[in-house]
């Protein structure tokens, strides 16, 4: 059996997961945010899409790309944090690439948020697919459209009548994540720094000043 822990046992095992705890939290600070891939040609050619649903900007002075699933935690932890450092900084122009890893329901979602861009609402069912806290489905996906002043009826319909060019596009967000060498969501190409995992709003402000000085702006 076991030797129970004394009182002084657990002190000692408190003090050592705290400063554990705590260096852990520096090392993520002080480690560097991202990794360089300008010299990454699919980079390049994803912060250079135009056909990807987005939210413009007037003068962007960087291209944020965001690799996200509706039903990944670290998503939708670290979206409202990225969107506070974007609101901040102003000239930022977000690409969004829905890549659904979480199963069905996460593709369905995908899906549906990106036929929502045929009737220019998709930044909005963004937002509130990733502020939804209720379990997803056919409801509450309706009622993110229906919330950013969409026709699902519409949505239905541009599903079945462009099932092809919706799926295209999911499968080049797979293909792009996949060369990329990201293994999962949230990821983040920002400018040409690639970041693998969630920041809090620091974080992605210190991020957009590394990629805007890579780029050399």
């Amino acid at each position: 059996m076991a030797a129970k822990l004394t009182r002084k046992d657990l002190i000692q095992l408190f003090i050592v997961t705290i400063i554990a705890f705590a260096a852990a939290q520096l090392l993520t600070r002080t480690s560097p945010i991202g990794i360089d891939v300008s010299s990454n040609a699919t980079a390049q050619a994803i912060l250079d899409d135009r056909s990807s649903p987005s939210r413009e900007v007037d003068d962007p002075t960087l291209t944020l790309v965001v690799f996200t699933d509706y039903q990944c935690p670290a998503c939708k932890l670290a979206d409202p944090q990225m969107m506070a450092a974007v609101e901040k900084d102003g000239h930022i122009r977000v690409v969004y690439r829905d890549w659904p890893i979480f199963g069905p329901i996460s593709e369905e979602a995908a899906l549906i948020a990106i036929a929502s861009d045929r009737q220019n609402i998709y930044p909005a069912v963004h937002r509130q697919l990733m502020s939804e806290r209720r379990p997803l489905s056919e409801q509450v996906m309706r009622e993110a459209v229906t919330g950013s002043g969409g026709d699902w009826a519409q949505i239905q319909s541009d599903l079945r009548d462009h099932s092809e060019e919706i799926r295209q596009q999911l499968n080049l967000n797979r293909r792009d994540a996949f060369s990329l060498g990201l293994a999962g969501t949230p990821g983040y190409l920002i400018g040409p720094t690639l970041v693998s995992g969630g920041l809090d709003e620091g974080e992605f402000t210190d991020a957009f000043e590394k990629g805007r000085r890579t780029e050399g702006r």
